[in-house]
């Protein structure tokens, strides 16, 4: 009967392992519950079989946790269900791309390193790039990366 409550559990881990990584990745209920259940199998072996036998099982289940790992990353198992593209959009508005290094606006907002300028109309999210600059004064944008626009006090 323990024999059987052992094996139960070993697959119980396995089952769980694999729910773990292709169905809910992440640290969750069902990693926990497969290390639960590796641990419960080994710490039953111990007490059921003795040091001997205990050990052996241990060193067992340890290579073939590593051999299933070492495998996995090797075999490239992971790449069919893996995310295979590439992040190419931005979340930067339309306005906030149409800015171009030296166009002239002026601060709408306290920039307090990050506020909202006017160019032209189009109201953009800004980034100071010398320090604080107060409402309403003059900047002229110092340069753009991504969407993200840097301006400076207008001379």
């Amino acid at each position: 009967m323990e024999l059987l409550f052992i094996c139960i559990l070993f697959v119980l881990c396995v089952f769980f392992m694999a729910l773990e990584i292709f169905f809910i990745p992440g640290t969750s209920l069902a990693g926990i519950a497969a290390a639960v259940s590796l641990i419960g199998a080994n710490y039953l072996v111990f007490d059921t079989f003795g040091i001997s036998i205990g050990f052996t099982v241990l060193a067992a289940s340890l290579v073939v946790c590593l051999a299933l790992g070492i495998w996995m990353l090797r075999s490239k198992a992971l790449d069919k269900i893996s995310l295979q593209r590439t992040i190419d959009s931005t979340a930067a508005t339309a306005e906030q791309l149409s800015v171009k290094t030296g166009d002239r606006g002026k601060a709408m907002t306290r920039l307090a390193l990050i506020g909202n300028a006017d160019f032209d109309g189009r109201i953009v999210q800004v980034q100071s790039a010398d320090g604080f600059i107060d409402e309403q004064t003059p900047v002229v944008v110092c340069r753009v990366i991504e969407g993200q626009v840097w301006v400076k006090r207008a001379e």
